[in-house]
């Protein structure tokens, strides 16, 4: 692991703008027409820390084959909502591992306050899975393991804890060759991504800790708009960013923001799907 990595990571999350507190907060607001108990489906809108939504949280459980029956381990669960959505709507048992201290435990208030019960949340490393060999059916996982530098050792505890014929199913962000080093190295500063991958390195990762029928699939024309749009998002709510984040801090995001898109519209960051076999 890169030197500072835990707390690089940890730095970005404490400051993410999808956090418990927000979530909350967009629950609160008026005029949502809610009526009796929050369930599940109430967060949906709020506490899906990804790209595509509901909508790519199912592509994965497809093509990982879950169902009402299936173990899942949902890797680096932030605050929980695909593990929630995995229980509520397929019926699935999960489990939602998480490094962060206070997402983990924003997780499991989330899931308290709308009787979550099918899922738990466990506070982990996904370089060291704290579970028994061959324990899950399904492992997915949304944007997250560009966090971690060794990648191998990710998905080998992947493979380890899936049962046989269990699959593995993640999204990532990936490089194309014209991403520079001071690009990735501002990408490391600003939101700790390292090591990133191209979509035929991630291929043979998973092929070298035994993973079979391994597919690959680009989704950066599938991405490209999205994170436009969060960066319009962004700047429509610039007088809640400032307040929420101070003047010179919210400008320092922006720009940032801006050069991320940037580097997604040029084509030198985009994102891959990934599906494999035990």
């Amino acid at each position: 692991m890169l030197q500072g990595t835990s707390a690089r990571v940890s730095k970005f999350y404490d400051h993410h703008p999808i956090s418990e507190a927000r979530v909350l907060a967009a629950l609160a607001r008026p005029g949502l027409g809610r009526s009796g108990p929050l369930t599940a489906d109430d967060l949906f809108e709020f506490d899906q820390d990804h790209y595509g939504g509901l909508a790519a949280v199912d592509i994965l459980a497809r093509r990982a084959g879950v169902g009402a029956t299936s173990r899942v381990l949902d890797v680096c669960a932030g605050l929980g909502g695909p593990a929630r959505f995995l229980a509520s709507r397929r019926g699935s048992t999960v489990v939602a591992l998480e490094l962060h201290a206070g997402r983990a435990a924003g997780a499991a208030r989330l899931n308290r306050l709308v009787h979550a019960t099918g899922v738990r949340v466990v506070r982990g490393d996904a370089t060291a899975l704290p579970f028994e060999g061959g324990t899950f059916d399904a492992c997915l996982s949304q944007e997250a393991l560009l966090h971690v530098a060794d990648k191998r050792v990710v998905l080998a505890e992947c493979h380890r804890v899936l049962a046989r014929g269990g699959r593995i199913a993640f999204s990532d962000w990936i490089a194309y060759p014209s991403l520079g080093e001071r690009e990735r190295a501002r990408l490391w500063e600003w939101m700790a991504a390292t090591t990133l991958q191209t979509l035929d390195r991630y291929c043979a990762l998973l092929g070298r800790t035994g993973f079979t029928a391994v597919e690959a699939e680009d989704t950066s024309t599938e991405w490209r708009p999205i994170v436009r749009k969060r960066l319009e998002l962004h700047r429509a709510l610039r007088a809640d960013g400032v307040a929420r984040l101070g003047e010179q801090r919210y400008l320092e995001y922006d720009q940032l923001h801006a050069f991320f898109v940037r580097l997604v519209e040029d084509g030198k960051l985009g994102g891959g799907r990934f599906t494999a076999t035990r």
